[in-house]
C-alpha cells in the first residue's frame, strides 16, 4: 500500500495524537489513535514519539491483522480491529492512559450515573473491563465485553479507549470522559456520590441521541 493514500488522513491522526497528549490525556507514546479506511485502518505505529511523527509512519492495517510498511503498528491493535469489527459506527478510535480514568480503572471501578454527562458514552454507566495483559487478545476480548451499548469504556490497570464517528468526536469523548473520571473522583473525596436513576439515565440517553452532542 503507498504511504501517499489517506495522506490527509494520516496528517490528521498525527494531529489528533499531538491534540491527545495537549489535552494532557494521555503522555509520551502510551497512546495510540487509528481510523476506519476502505480497506482496514490506520494506527499510529509502536514506540515513535508524536513530535517526531511523520505522516509515511502510520501504519496500515487489514482486518485480519496484517499491515504494510516499515513500522510496526501499536501495541494494542487488536483492540482497534475488534471495535471496527463489532461497531459499525466506529470510524475513529482513541487509547489513552488519562490520569483519572487509569486512577479509576486501578481501583476497577466503573463510572457510575453520578452526572447526566455519563451518558455522552451511550448509557447508564461506563464500565472498566476486567485486567488482562497489553496488547494480548484477552484484553480486546475484555474490552469488547464491556463496550456492549457503550462507545467508551475503563480498562483495568491501564487506562481507557473510546470510539466515535468521526476522529474529532473521538478525541472530544475521550477529553469528556477524563473529565468525568476527573469529577466523580472529587466526589468520592467528599463520600459517596448521589447517583441518577436508571429510568433518568435513559431519559438523558434519549434525549442525547435526539439533540445531537450539544449537551449543555
Amino acid at each position: 500500500m503507498s504511504k501517499a493514500k489517506n495522506s490527509a488522513t494520516r496528517k490528521a491522526i498525527i494531529a489528533g495524537c499531538l491534540h491527545m497528549n495537549g489535552q494532557g490525556i494521555n503522555q509520551g507514546t502510551a497512546g495510540n489513535i487509528s481510523v476506519r479506511t476502505n480497506d482496514g485502518f490506520l494506527i499510529t505505529p509502536s514506540g515513535v514519539d508524536y513530535e517526531k511523527l511523520q505522516p509515511g509512519q502510520i501504519v496500515a492495517m487489514t482486518m485480519q491483522g496484517d499491515w504494510d510498511g516499515d513500522f510496526t503498528p501499536s501495541s494494542e491493535w487488536r483492540m482497534h480491529r475488534d471495535i471496527y469489527k463489532i461497531h459499525a459506527d466506529a470510524a475513529a478510535i482513541v487509547h489513552a492512559h488519562p490520569t483519572f480514568c487509569t486512577t479509576l480503572a486501578c481501583m476497577h471501578e466503573n463510572i457510575p450515573p453520578f452526572h447526566y454527562m455519563v451518558a455522552v458514552a451511550g448509557g447508564v454507566d461506563i464500565r472498566c473491563a476486567k485486567y488482562a495483559t497489553f496488547g494480548s487478545q484477552k484484553l480486546s476480548d475484555n474490552m469488547l465485553q464491556v463496550l456492549q451499548d457503550r462507545k467508551a469504556c475503563l480498562l483495568a490497570n491501564h487506562g481507557m479507549i473510546c470510539f466515535n464517528t468521526n476522529l474529532a468526536q473521538a478525541l472530544a469523548l475521550a477529553v469528556e470522559v477524563e473529565t468525568l473520571a476527573r469529577q466523580y473522583w472529587h466526589v468520592r473525596q467528599m463520600g459517596k456520590a448521589k447517583l441518577l436513576s436508571s429510568q433518568e439515565m435513559k431519559k438523558v440517553i434519549g434525549q442525547f441521541a435526539n439533540h445531537g452532542q450539544n449537551h449543555e
